[in-house]
């Protein structure tokens, strides 16, 4: 919808002020600060035009407006000016944090730092495990206890614990694991489990059970989808008003958290478009809550889209702070994640 250049003005004007005190705004307030030379009569007739149109509203307890979800799209879309931040030193920030390590430990990081930078919530939709393994190991913990560990192609470690029937010796252990890792190592679980039926009826009776333990909690471990969303800084929502104004909302925002399937949702979602993305509570089927708007990018792994990472907060966020620093953070969790040692060099350039 097109407005004329005044409106655009005090919209901006509007929400801006909005955004930054959370109060109505009056017609006096955005005579001064709109810097336009208009008589406070023409000012209430802009306002009640823009009210008619969608994008402003009268509370009833004020003669100010605030902004719709409708006003804070066409503002985020059409009017936000994105002041460059001092990327050197926020960078150097996140590359700090995405040092050489494990995958999972990257992103658990880049949760925390889109946490601390934003004061908000941080979260990051990880890559879904890969169906197959490198490598697995078993470590006898003690009588019929057994650590399974599973490294899959790209490095990622998880560990099972395995209760058996049998007590097995350390060379007993090495010759199952030696055998699936000669055997099966890279091939998909699906083929693997085939293969398996197949095979081990030819092998000892002992051996044939642990191997086929492995491979389903093998299974187990490469689609577990608890740890899929990543979220750091929740308690940090516990203090923005705009969120937790009655029970009710309090116990939608824990909800979303405890759940995290109305995220992976949206997060899944926004994977598959291209850059920044906004998503405004009341304006998207797709944030639980009306009051809550989500700021995501999505990362890759060697130019492959692999997940989303982004900063949820309340819709009065500063959109012009927080849309760099996501953009930022998915561009350098890209390079770490993509980085053969799964790190990023600690340089400013």
């Amino acid at each position: 919808m097109q407005l004329e250049p005044r409106a655009k003005i005090l919209l901006k004007t509007l929400i801006e002020r909005y955004i930054a005190e959370g109060q109505p705004v009056g017609s006096r307030a955005l005579s001064k600060l709109s810097s336009l030379e208009l008589s406070p009569a023409t000012i209430r007739n802009i306002m009640a035009d823009l009210e008619d149109m969608g994008f402003i509203a009268s509370p009833h307890t004020s003669a100010g407006r605030i902004p719709t979800p409708k006003g804070f799209r066409i503002f985020v879309d059409t009017l936000l000016t994105v002041q460059p931040i001092s990327e050197k030193s926020v960078k150097s920030n996140i590359q700090h944090s995405l040092q050489i390590g494990q995958p999972q430990k990257i992103i658990a990081n880049a949760a925390q730092m889109l946490s601390s930078l934003s004061q908000f919530a941080g979260v990051v939709l990880a890559p879904r495990h890969e169906q197959a393994f490198r490598q697995i190991e078993f470590l006898r913990l003690s009588e019929k206890r057994i650590l399974l560990v599973i490294v899959s192609p790209s490095g990622d470690v998880q560990n099972r614990l395995l209760l058996t029937e049998t007590d097995y010796t350390p060379s007993q252990l090495v010759e199952a694991a030696n055998y699936i890792n000669r055997n099966f190592s890279g091939l998909q679980l699906d083929d693997i489990r085939m293969r398996l039926h197949a095979e081990l009826q030819q092998l000892h009776k002992d051996l044939s059970k642990l191997m086929a333990a492995a491979i389903e909690a093998s299974n187990e471990a490469l689609t577990d989808d608890s740890e899929h969303v990543v979220i750091s800084g929740e308690k940090n929502l516990l203090g923005v008003s705009d969120l937790t104004y009655d029970i009710s909302s309090l116990r939608r925002l824990f909800d979303m958290f405890e759940q995290k399937t109305e995220l992976m949702k949206l997060l899944d979602v926004s994977s598959k478009a291209t850059g920044v993305q906004i998503y405004i509570g009341g304006d998207s089927q797709l944030v639980p809550m009306d009051d809550m708007s989500v700021v995501t990018a999505p990362y890759q792994v060697n130019g492959n889209i692999v997940g989303t990472l982004g900063v949820i907060g309340p819709t009065r966020m500063e959109y012009h702070r927080v849309i760099p620093i996501v953009d930022i953070t998915a561009r350098l969790l890209s390079s770490a994640l993509s980085h053969p040692e799964h790190g990023i060099k600690n340089d400013t350039d």
